[in-house]
């Protein structure tokens, strides 16, 4: 018994970015009617990325520049490119195609590669299974070119340039444009180098009559003379390749295939023959699927309605455990956890919460979820829990200096501030729980950033990394003008401050901070400042500070209370 054969099929959605706009336009309330463009930005110009098929019809080509298009085709609707949606499409898609292969690739922009050895007979053989394919695509709204062959090198080719004809490009290099009197002195050739007209791929072998599939089932064993057709734009070249092999004649696969390698790969470099080999099934070329994505969640049924909270706590305890192996297992900590609780009459309740640090230990998990539990409306019951850890980091194993656990200990220690954070954050919102980070400025104003707390970590300076800085006030405020001398530099004696006269006990100072020159800050129109701190005799701590003047007038202002 022979050993099967691997045959991948190649699905190629032309018109993929175009169709997804229509698709979710008749989707919405109001549908697109008339020819579309999916526009997108390319060297500082609005070229077009995709084109349905009326807008194909009206002449527009992809990649034309949006003027030419709607000078071409004044009522053409156009719609910015997203590429992010249309990967998710895709990504859509791939997990379709997985009913026919559990080896499905995505090839972006608008391609699927599937895996078929030994899945093609479950669904009556390879042109049943290309037409099922195609029947679906077509009810989904899709163009599909789709192709069917020994290696992912081939599939591509032939779904994407099967049937077209090889341009010719009048350069002047090609060998049929020599003079008449070198080609009547050139050694004998074939009938297209003489002068005749390049052939056109047409149909390849093994494409199945009406009623059956319309793309192309290449056959076994075949891929040299399949291939030999195409033009060499079909073997995944880079495009200066593809145009220094077409400027020397050299425009379908049957003619580098006979090539030298050596002379090939020394003049077009050995990624030429790495793509005919692939194509040709010489080198192997693995359809690597994509990866499950990585899903965290646990689900208890109930027998009966359950509505009390002791039941509901119950649950959760059961569920807990189950969530927290699966992260050890997959080395993850929990970041957000979700409780869902189905009701009886169809509703859902849930109740989420954070964790300042990822974890994947029940007693950490556990008490912020018992202050959201009592939030939970049972109804008339609740018949199922299902919970997940929404959103997961990377967890790696710490090792610790010194014991471990006991309210002394080092782990409960470095805990203790992440478990208060996380209850804070459940009673008051997650952004609502801030901390102070230093900032990239020596403006007072400027040298301290507020972070959320849950999602930003203290900052530990060492010595020689601590700021160089004078004392800062506990409390910074916007200046407030002081009624003091303008003119004099020096600490007044008697000021008035927020209605008030006050008399300096002492002073310490002066501190200059001069404002940030590469940036225009109004509240530093007024020049360097001479900062001070002024003890009253009152007992109160003031910041003061000398404006020196520059696009405003200076003066004696109070920036901060100690």
């Amino acid at each position: 018994m022979e050993p099967s054969r691997r045959r991948i099929l190649s699905l190629w959605f032309p018109r993929l970015g175009a169709e997804r706009v229509l698709r979710h336009a008749r989707w919405g309330a109001a549908g697109l009617v008339g020819p579309l463009a999916v526009v997108g930005d390319r060297n500082g110009a609005q070229v077009i990325m995709s084109l349905s098929a009326a807008a194909e019809a009206a002449g527009l080509t992809p990649d034309q520049p949006l003027r030419d298009a709607t000078a071409m085709c004044p009522d053409l609707v156009t719609v910015p490119a997203n590429p992010q949606a249309e990967a998710w499409f895709l990504t859509g898609l791939r997990r379709w195609a997985g009913k026919f292969s559990p080896w499905v690739a995505e090839e972006p922009p608008g391609g699927l590669l599937v895996d078929l050895t030994g899945c093609a007979h479950l669904f009556g053989g390879e042109a049943a299974l290309l037409a099922q394919v195609e029947a679906e695509c077509e009810a989904l709204g899709l163009s599909l070119r789709a192709a069917i062959a020994d290696t992912p090198g081939a599939a591509w080719a032939l779904s994407r340039y099967a049937g077209r004809g090889v341009q010719v490009a009048r350069n002047g290099d090609a060998i049929q444009q020599e003079a008449h009197a070198t080609r009547s002195r050139a050694a004998k050739r074939r009938g297209w180098e003489k002068g005749g007209g390049l052939p056109v791929a047409g149909p390849v072998a093994g494409a199945v009559a009406d009623g059956g599939p319309r793309g192309v089932i290449a056959p076994v064993g075949k891929m040299r003379q399949v291939l030999g057709p195409l033009p060499v734009a079909a073997l995944r070249l880079h495009p200066e390749a593809v145009e220094g092999l077409v400027r020397l004649g050299l425009r379908r696969v049957e003619d580098i295939a006979v090539l030298p390698r050596a002379a090939l790969a020394r003049r077009f470099g050995a990624a030429v023959l790495r793509r005919l080999d692939q194509a040709l099934g010489l080198e192997a070329e693995p359809v690597t699927p994509a990866g499950a994505p990585l899903h965290f969640a646990a689900r208890i049924s109930l027998p009966d309605p359950i509505g009390l909270l002791s039941d509901v706590e119950a649950a959760v305890d059961r569920l807990l455990p189950v969530l927290c192996a699966r992260l050890v297992r997959q080395g993850r900590g929990a970041r957000r956890v979700r409780l869902q609780a189905f009701c009886a009459d169809g509703r859902v309740e849930v109740a989420e919460v954070g964790l300042a640090r990822a974890t994947d230990r029940v007693d950490r998990i556990r008490p912020l979820l018992w202050m959201k539990l009592g939030d939970l409306e049972a109804g008339f019951g609740i018949d199922m829990l299902r919970l997940e850890a929404v959103e997961t980091e990377p967890l790696s194993q710490v090792q610790h200096r010194g014991p471990v656990g006991g309210s002394g200990g080092v782990l409960a220690r470095e805990t203790a501030l992440d478990d208060l954070l996380g209850k804070l954050g459940v009673r008051l919102g997650p952004e609502a729980v801030t901390r102070f980070h230093p900032g990239e400025s020596h403006l007072p104003e400027k040298a301290a950033q507020v972070l959320t707390a849950a999602w930003s970590e203290p900052v530990a300076w060492s010595d020689g990394d601590w700021p160089r800085r004078g004392a800062r006030p506990l409390r910074l405020f916007r200046p407030e003008p002081v009624g003091a001398p303008e003119t004099d530099p020096t600490p007044p004696a008697r000021f008035r401050w927020r209605r008030r006269d006050l008399v300096t006990r002492m002073a310490i100072g002066p501190e200059r901070i001069a404002p940030e020159w590469w940036l225009d800050n109004p509240e530093w129109r007024s020049g360097p400042r001479d900062y001070w701190r002024v003890e009253t005799e009152g007992g109160e701590r003031l910041w003061l500070f000398y404006a020196h003047g520059g696009d405003v007038t200076g003066g004696w202002f109070c920036h901060g209370v100690e």
